[in-house]
């Protein structure tokens, strides 16, 4: 009897403590989503500020460079657009008693799809700048227009091709509403293989490309930084470590807990705590507002447009506001030496587009 009364007992105490997580669960429902579109409005303005920007031709950004860029503000704005209005929706009419449904499968597919059509787009860009500083005389030959519209296509193909399984409802992978990070999402611990595969196939591979095509630029930019300090030809900030190493830093703080967590919850069959999987989950699309940052605002030629075209707007909505906008000096930087050529041109404004890492584009044409 004694038995059956412990056993009794603890099934109250188990009750009384699932109870009390569902209610905890749910005091915090708001402040994520609070959370999920306040995070959802700085990604959505801030990538549109660089669509408008962009569209327009900005001096010494190439072609592929803008076909690259607006690719990347796609998937960012993706973010804001797509999956964060999708979970939000789910989350305001999902019941946390309620099991996963077809709807529920779309969303998750969403989800993943944007995720990795995110990371390979970032791994196109710097593989195209890789190309741009250490073979500018055949860049236009090795990145043609049509190659560089063909790896942007992958980057947005490939990814709904390899997870299309995920919308499926009744298909081998099973999906489930995260009551801790407010998303739907594949259930990993149940599908560990297919979760692994993912992470070969779409993680680790544009993980790897970025750090090497990067570090090689570092390390190129820092050799050649110190044979120019050294000869006193060049003395200029290290732009280079302040545009390469916040990119990479940036990249791995945002998307290694995300990883970490999957695979996690792969191989252990067990759930983080909630906090921690809200962030690990979330963490991700901060991404798509930081790359606003690194990629464009640093740049002064982009800021120049952006101040060009705010103060068109502002004359055409209130003329005596906007002529009282600053444009700053109009001081034009030429990245690499001119050679009066359209062709030499269109690789210079290639070395341009890797966010002004002049000293590697001396040491290009050198």
């Amino acid at each position: 009897m004694s038995g059956v009364g412990n056993m009794s007992f603890a099934a109250e105490m188990y009750d009384v403590g699932h109870t009390e997580a569902l209610r905890l669960l749910e005091a915090n429902r708001p402040i994520k989503m609070g959370i999920i579109l306040a995070l959802g409005v700085m990604i959505t303005l801030g990538n549109v500020a660089v669509v408008t920007v962009i569209s327009s031709a900005v001096p010494g950004w190439s072609r592929n460079s803008r076909y690259f860029l607006l690719s990347l503000t796609g998937a960012d704005s993706a973010f804001g657009l797509i999956v964060m209005p999708l979970n939000l929706c789910v989350s305001l009419i999902k019941d946390y008693s309620e099991g996963p449904d077809p709807f529920c499968h779309i969303v998750a597919f969403f989800n993943a799809t944007v995720y990795s059509t995110c990371m390979y787009t970032l791994a196109s860009i710097s593989l195209e700048r890789y190309v741009a500083v250490f073979y500018p005389l055949q860049y236009t030959s090795i990145l043609t227009r049509r190659r560089a519209l063909f790896i942007i296509a992958f980057s947005w193909l490939f990814p709904p091709v390899l997870l299309v399984p995920i919308c499926c409802p009744e298909g081998i992978i099973e999906v489930q509403f995260s009551t801790a990070s407010l998303v739907c999402n594949p259930s990993y611990s149940s599908n560990m293989s297919y979760s692994l595969a993912l992470t070969c196939f779409i993680f680790f591979p544009c993980s790897a490309l970025m750090t090497f095509c990067n570090l090689r630029l570092w390390v190129a930019a820092k050799r050649q930084r110190m044979k120019l300090k050294y000869s006193g030809g060049w003395n200029r900030p290290n732009v280079a470590s302040r545009v390469l190493v916040p990119v990479m830093t940036a990249y791995y703080t945002c998307w290694t807990p995300c990883m970490v967590v999957m695979i996690y919850n792969a191989m252990s069959g067990s759930v983080v705590p909630e906090w921690l999987e809200f962030v690990a989950v979330w963490l991700p699309t901060s991404n798509g507002f930081l790359n606003c940052i690194f990629y464009f605002w640093i740049n002064q030629s982009f800021r120049r447009k952006f101040h060009l075209i705010l103060q068109k707007m502002c004359l055409g909505l209130c003329p005596s506001a906007g002529r009282t906008l600053s444009l700053g000096k109009q001081v034009e930087i030429s990245v690499v030496p001119t050679f009066n050529n359209n062709t030499v041109h269109e690789r210079s404004s290639s070395v341009s587009s890797t966010c002004t890492l002049l000293t590697i584009a001396a040491e290009a044409y050198i």
